[in-house]
């Protein structure tokens, strides 16, 4: 690449945050199926193992909520299935916002050392998810503590940094014409930083988000967390790592993804 990467985009479950939306969107189904849609669940594919990791990953991660609920009970071949997105998605969000004050998440470390690292390195960085409950996660996440417990000693660390207000941009959980894999809210993004599109880099761990960063013409970091290389890469991902400590950070700063010694 010839670039130069002055913005840093990511997207926040799955990447940053190892969230509990694909055990909430299980459990919430579940309960539906089993209570009050339990008279039509003969008529569908659904079974609580047939909901499994690659279910959330290839047809719900990274949409919005009304998109993704649609979409699983599209997969499962439940009726009515536009009509009932609505309860589906209701439902998830009460148990969500319920497993979150339980604390029923975490940080990925990988992550947080990245998200340091690039800004040390004199890059914008935004958070660009779908997902209205991104804030409720960054607010939860400490940077000064980790900081310090990781020995990582960066000027712009002051006491009381989270994730909240590490970010130059925040346009988690705003409403757009269309979801992944429309570039929109990449896009978005990248002119608040104040950038050119092709300036910046996405970080997602969803094939639909990869696809939303060409789209957009920027360069996308497929992060395979759930094993998913083949699907990043066949989203046209510039590079598909397991965890963001593989990336050469020098390397990033000449414009390039790159895995270090490599």
């Amino acid at each position: 690449m010839s670039r130069r990467f002055q913005g840093a985009i990511f997207d926040v479950d799955g990447v940053l945050v190892d969230s509990p939306h694909e055990a909430a969107w299980q459990e919430a189904l579940e309960e539906l199926m089993t209570s009050d849609w339990s008279d039509i669940a003969g008529e569908t594919s659904w079974s609580k193992e047939a909901f499994t990791p690659q279910v959330y990953q290839q047809i719900m991660s990274g949409k919005p909520r009304q998109e993704g609920a649609l979409a699983a009970l599209e997969h499962f071949g439940i009726p009515d299935a536009e009509r009932r997105a609505e309860e589906y998605g209701e439902r998830k969000q009460k148990l969500i916002v319920t497993l979150i004050e339980q604390g029923r998440f975490e940080a990925y470390p990988d992550a947080l050392r990245f998200c340091l690292a690039v800004r040390a390195a004199g890059i914008k960085t935004a958070a660009a998810s779908s997902s209205k409950n991104a804030k409720l996660f960054l607010e939860k996440i400490p940077l000064d503590e980790f900081a310090k417990k990781e020995g990582l000693d960066y000027d712009f660390i002051e006491p009381g940094l989270n994730l909240s207000n590490f970010f130059d941009a925040d346009i988690s959980g705003r409403d757009f014409d269309k979801g992944k894999p429309n570039p929109e809210i990449f896009l978005t993004a990248a002119s608040e930083l104040g950038f050119d599109p092709e300036d910046c880099f996405v970080i997602e761990d969803a094939q639909s988000g990869i696809e939303a960063a060409k789209a957009g013409n920027m360069a996308g970091l497929g992060l395979a967390r759930h094993d998913d290389d083949d699907l990043l890469a066949a989203a046209d991902a510039d590079i598909v790592v397991h965890s963001l400590d593989e990336i050469d950070l020098e390397a990033l700063q000449q414009g390039e993804l790159a895995r270090r010694g490599g």
